[in-house]
């Protein structure tokens, strides 16, 4: 099974998701803006992408990256709270499966996981 934090208004989320159904993966989808992650689960995922600058999960372009005064070089801990706290910061999708996560930047990333 794999987890998949999704935006559907997001084309490169929705592109992931069609590439994972076409392989025929199972897939549980997580709507991450009305469902956010906790702190914990942030740092989880963090670890199952290979712990990457957590600037590198982030989407600074979104305005509340700005009004929180971030920087993408802020500590991993700074980064992972504000994605806490907005998960409007998250970049997306992000695919889960075990302890591994795949960052859907481009879509086919998550491909593997299989």
């Amino acid at each position: 099974m794999i987890t998949l934090w999704h935006n559907p208004r997001c084309s490169k989320s929705r592109q992931a998701l069609a590439l994972l159904e076409e392989a025929g993966a199972k897939v549980a989808i997580r709507r991450y803006l009305e469902d956010a992650p906790s702190l914990a689960e942030l740092q989880a995922v963090h670890r199952a992408l290979g712990s990457p600058p957590a600037g590198e999960m982030m989407r600074p372009k979104e305005p509340e990256f700005t009004a929180a005064g971030l920087s993408t070089t802020d500590s991993d801990a700074i980064l992972l709270q504000a994605m806490a706290d907005h998960p409007k910061l998250i970049e997306r999708p992000i695919a889960i499966r075990g302890a591994q996560a795949k960052l859907g930047r481009p879509p086919e990333q998550v491909l593997l996981l299989l």
